[in-house]
């Protein structure tokens, strides 16, 4: 036990200060967080602080997550017990699990953290989350990815940064995929999930093979299935994208009927451009609707991880030339949940 934790701030709401209804960043506050802890935590562990970037996480670029990517790995990982990264909560999923692919090697625990609200606001849990991401690193030590995250009205969370979804709208809650955390706070220590779908904490200390090459590409289209999607909207001209990922309803449908609603003529469209369409997520434990029958003859499916993955592991296998099927397949840090 070194008793030392790297912390790299990037910014967002822990890291900025609200003045009457507007939120700023605030450099200063970057360490205010760590000072908050140790009053109200005390303990003796170290903290060394990097910065390699301060923007609010609405407008992270991809330059911005090669600089927290450089960053990261050149840590020295043998002086620390663990590192934690704050980040903004409105890209936090994405970047989670992100990191979760191309550090899903790592020997220590890397933690994120966040805060719904600036540090001097008191409905913040911005402090709460660093203490859960610190005490989660000093007790459990497991090697890999995490988020540490409180709800309002709940016990804090540490999820897998490989099955976070993207925050509840308005409410701003922090969930994983089937509900299901890694483990949560509760009397004094950390309890772990009994879900089958959780693996189990021998499994995190196996080793796993390297991500190896990374690399983003940005030519893909998101689309989410909502009632009367018109399909017709979505048409490409000088600028196609590489792929399309439509995120399916909970009961694993979307529309095969009508005109401009009907999926199945959208992805003839975009086969005859040569664009690959893939739908997620596909639970493959569930039963399949007739009117979804269709839909694996004309595209790829991305089977038993969330649509964030899937976006994920769509844009890391463009932008390594890789084939997308390949990549929906893999399971580098337990993003598979069957």
């Amino acid at each position: 036990m070194k008793n030392r934790i790297c912390v790299i701030f990037t910014g967002g709401t822990i890291g900025s200060y609200a003045d009457g209804n507007t939120v700023s960043l605030s450099a200063d506050n970057k360490s205010i967080l760590i000072e908050l802890y140790k009053r109200a935590y005390g303990g003796d562990v170290s903290f060394d602080e990097l910065r390699p970037l301060d923007i609010l996480s609405e407008n992270v670029q991809f330059t911005d997550l090669d600089a927290m990517v450089a960053c990261l790995k050149a840590v020295n990982k043998t002086k620390y017990d663990g590192i934690i990264i704050t980040h903004g909560t409105d890209t936090l999923c994405f970047t989670a699990n992100l990191f979760s692919q191309i550090f899903c090697d790592i020997k220590l625990p890397i933690v994120f953290v966040s805060a719904l609200f600036p540090l001097n606001d008191a409905r913040s849990y911005g402090v709460e989350n660093f203490a859960g991401a610190v005490d989660f690193i000093m007790r459990e030590g497991l090697p890999g990815v995490f988020v540490s995250f409180k709800n309002d009205g709940e016990n804090l969370k540490i999820h897998l940064a490989s099955r976070v979804i993207f925050a509840d709208q308005i409410t701003g809650k922090c969930e994983s995929v089937l509900d299901v955390p890694l483990c949560e706070w509760s009397e004094g220590a950390f309890k772990y999930s009994e879900s089958k779908s959780m693996p189990s904490k021998d499994e995190f200390f196996a080793d796993r093979q390297p991500y190896g090459k990374y690399g983003l590409c940005k030519d893909i289209v998101a689309i989410r299935a909502r009632s009367f999607l018109d399909f017709s909207y979505y048409r490409f001209g000088e600028k196609k994208p590489k792929a399309v990922v439509i995120e399916l309803y909970h009961s694993g449908t979307i529309c095969t009927e009508g005109e401009e609603t009907n999926v199945l003529k959208f992805m003839d469209y975009c086969r005859q451009l040569g664009v690959q369409v893939v739908l997620a997520p596909v639970d493959s434990e569930a039963r399949i609707y007739s009117s979804a029958y269709e839909l694996k003859d004309k595209c790829l499916l991305a089977y038993d991880i969330s649509f964030e993955m899937a976006i994920v592991k769509i844009m890391l296998a463009l932008g390594e030339n890789k084939p997308i099927e390949q990549e929906l397949i893999s399971d580098h840090f337990f993003e598979k949940f069957h």
